[in-house]
């Protein structure tokens, strides 16, 4: 009996042993799927964009399966804390008021805001223009953080993601909207976004904005973030980070270093 006893908890050891590196060889990946062409999801439920091929590239380096889950950007953070999937790969502003909830790996990507109008819009280029108007942005993000913070006398007004304040903008019920300059630059130069132009780029704030989009873990997870810190050095080294970027853009989105 004790034989038997011995080799049952043996076996149940080496299986907790191989469940544990079988989780450990996978990252849960939290996206929007809602925020092109960064992230978004195609007509057959497909997830796609920049963020995605990152996420890819990433877990490659780092010899782990992704896992991705989508997630409304509003309950972004509370998901992750609640262990819904263990990182958040989803344009996500590295900022003060994050890191309180959060840990963050190193940027990935950074680049400035913008404001969008109608084409025949008769705005000026300058943030004085826009007071006295109503401006869009979608809710939580750094970029309605900027326009309440930054832009003086407007009307705020958020929305739970973009595709519904470009419905707003070219219905003409707002005067325009702040979000990523590549975020509005890729809407405005497509078939969809053809009601609007960019009006101006903003300066990137680095209290607001912060040092870039990082990927996001729970407070505490260090080493998962230290591990894709590494793989974003690596992948900038080796040409694949490159290679992502320019499928998507003419310009080297990682910024500054």
């Amino acid at each position: 009996m004790r034989l038997v006893k011995k080799l049952a908890l043996t076996a149940a050891a080496v299986m907790m042993v191989a469940g544990g590196a079988e989780a450990a060889d996978k990252v849960r990946i939290g996206t929007e799927g809602a925020y092109p062409p960064f992230n978004t999801l195609t007509s057959d439920g497909k997830l796609v964009g920049f963020d995605i091929d990152m996420a890819d590239a990433l877990c490659a380096e780092m010899k782990v399966e992704c896992e991705f889950v989508v997630q409304d950007w509003d309950g972004m953070i509370p998901a992750l804390i609640a262990n819904k999937f263990d990182a958040v790969i989803a344009s996500m502003s590295i900022t003060p008021d994050r890191l309180k909830k959060v840990d963050f790996s190193k940027k990935y990507y950074n680049t400035p805001p913008a404001v969008a109008v109608l084409k025949d819009s008769t705005l000026e280029a300058n943030v004085d223009a826009l007071a006295g108007k109503v401006i869009g942005a979608q809710s939580s993000t750094t970029h309605s953080n900027y326009a309440e913070q930054k832009l003086k006398d407007i009307e705020l007004k958020l929305y739970p993601t973009p595709d519904e304040y470009k419905l707003d903008l070219e219905g003409g019920r707002i005067d325009g909207v702040v979000d990523d300059i590549v975020v509005l630059s890729d809407w405005v130069a497509s078939e969809k976004g053809a009601c609007c132009k960019i009006l101006m780029p903003l300066p990137i704030d680095p209290v607001i904005h912060g040092e870039g989009a990082g990927i996001a873990v729970r407070k505490g997870d260090t080493e998962l973030a230290d591990k894709f810190s590494a793989a974003i050095a690596a992948i900038r080294a080796n040409g694949k980070y490159k290679e992502i970027n320019d499928k998507y853009f003419s310009f080297d989105v990682y910024g500054g270093e």
